[in-house]
């Protein structure tokens, strides 16, 4: 067991922010349950997605009166959704974008549902509706509030697909625009970007020089991280290489490196994607050794960004189109109907972990809370390639501290056959709406498998042998035992009982 951090705070910069489809989805029921669940389970703080401006969400609504072209500002879709989120206690990190189609300049889209990636026909109109849609939500939630909530401008506007051109001077005018007309709304609102795509660092370069040469609000720095290669398609899904877990705590990293010395070097850093593959169509998505190759980034990304955000919670996705079958290799750690995936488990036992770091090595990590419990997680580690290690199994040794004469041991472990639905779902023949009974199988299918063991401290220690399956997450959560059975109680006597 190594005992790197030992007695430090276990960043949960995991938690901060979780992805979403565009935030009209937030108005369905099965959206909404998934959520809910999510909040239970994992509880993350904010949650971001795309459209909040689109046409969808029906705010930007020009209209002529007596001849004149006036626009009304309507917020009735808004409200829903984030009053949803609220409910739930889970706050926005806006995002805005994209163009309302009849303030565009052009009529390039992306997605299945058409996001408009156009520049505005006019950046006074455009600031008057960042201006309306933020003093809408100041009036409606309160400064306090408000001031919370991160606010994003745009999405990626250094690939094509999400702006016109990947205009970069286009994309500071219109930064520089959106961030005045937040700030006079209020000047202690959080705006900031770039939100760039991976391998395009330059553009954060760029964007320091600009906001300090036009002296530009930037309250904190954005981009995204993924590992994948390009896409070889095939009918309704792809496949993609990976490089090494590792790459993506590279790229959480990389911000804080290119900033040094320019006025935002130390700045609030938010990788607001993240995840693997960014196809919502690459069943990589849906398995076992997803959760093993992400676990060694969640346990340390935290060194790295003040948040980076899972895309996305839930496969209520559409930017590919409505999918075609259950498990089609969508980003949620929910599939439809809350079925949860491994790597649903694998954030929901973080939410279990302690706030205390102990020790973190290559393949586990463990915590204490501050009533004494102690949390380990640890996973079997996943070549980049799919290569199957060998069928011995990938042992964890560590020695935790417990402060009592017996340990209560639990684990709980996800794997090929363990909290694996999709395992069960290849079984039963892949059907791709499963009926209410094959639902109910595969809702069971996905609990991970647990077990439980009383042990003995010796030395104020518990030694813990742990032999992982291939792609096994495991999570052993280990407390003092306080013995409460009568001294009457004589387990030997009972029938069956073997001791």
């Amino acid at each position: 067991m190594s005992a790197e951090g030992a007695g430090s705070r276990f960043p949960d910069a995991w938690r901060h922010c979780v992805g979403t489809g565009r935030v009209e989805l937030a108005l369905r029921r099965d959206y909404q349950d998934s959520l809910a669940l999510l909040q239970r389970e994992i509880g993350f703080r904010y949650i971001r997605g795309h459209g909040l401006l689109c046409d969808g969400m029906g705010v930007y609504r020009p209209y002529e009166w007596r001849g004149e072209r006036r626009v009304r500002h309507s917020f009735t879709y808004v409200d829903q959704v984030i009053d949803a989120y609220l409910e739930l206690g889970i706050r926005p990190f806006l995002e805005l974008g994209f163009m309302p189609g009849e303030l565009a300049s052009g009529d390039q889209t992306v997605f299945w549902w058409r996001g408009n990636v156009t520049p505005p026909r006019s950046h006074k109109e455009w600031a008057e509706l960042v201006r309306a849609t933020v003093s809408h939500l100041v009036d409606r939630y309160g400064h306090d509030e408000v001031r919370t909530w991160p606010i994003e401008v745009w999405n990626e506007p250094n690939l094509r697909d999400f702006w016109q051109g990947a205009d970069e001077p286009a994309y500071h005018r219109l930064y520089e625009v959106t961030a005045h007309a937040v700030k006079e709304v209020d000047a202690e609102l959080q705006v900031g970007g770039p939100a760039i795509s991976p391998g395009a660092d330059e553009w954060l370069d760029r964007f320091a020089e600009f906001a300090d040469r036009r002296d530009v609000p930037v309250d904190f720095v954005s981009k995204h991280a993924y590992s994948s290669g390009p896409a070889q398609h095939v009918p309704f899904g792809v496949r993609q290489t990976l490089a090494p877990a590792t790459d993506l705590l590279t790229q959480f990293a990389s911000p804080r490196e290119r900033l040094k010395g320019t006025r935002l070097a130390e700045l609030p850093v938010h990788i607001t994607e993240f995840n693997s593959s960014y196809r919502p169509d690459n069943p990589i998505h849906d398995t076992a050794f997803h959760a093993a190759y992400l676990a060694p980034v969640l346990a340390a990304g935290g060194d790295h960004a003040d948040s980076f955000s899972y895309w996305t919670f839930s496969d209520m996705f559409e930017e590919a189109g409505v999918p075609t079958s259950l498990f089609h290799g969508g980003f949620g750690l929910l599939t439809h109907r809350q079925v949860k995936k491994p790597t649903y488990h694998l954030y929901a036992f973080l939410a279990r972990m302690g706030e205390e770091r102990l020790a973190r090595g290559d393949d586990h990590l463990v915590t204490r809370h501050p009533d004494g419990r102690v949390t380990v997680l640890a996973w079997a580690p996943v070549d980049a390639s799919g290569a199957t290690p060998g069928p011995e199994g990938h042992v964890v040794r560590v020695s935790v501290p417990v402060r009592a004469g017996e340990a209560f041991v639990r684990r709980s472990t996800v794997d090929e056959e363990h909290g694996n639905a999709r395992t069960a779902w290849r079984r039963m023949g892949s059907p791709r709406s499963p009926r209410p009974g094959q639902l109910d199988v595969l809702h069971e299918a996905a609990e991970p498998g647990r077990r439980h063991e009383r042990v003995p401290v010796e030395g104020g220690r518990v030694v813990l042998d742990l032999t992982l399956a291939r792609h096994e997450v495991t999570l052993v959560e280990v407390s003092a035992v306080v013995e409460e059975a009568p001294e009457w109680a004589d387990e030997r006597r009972l029938l069956g009982v073997v001791l």
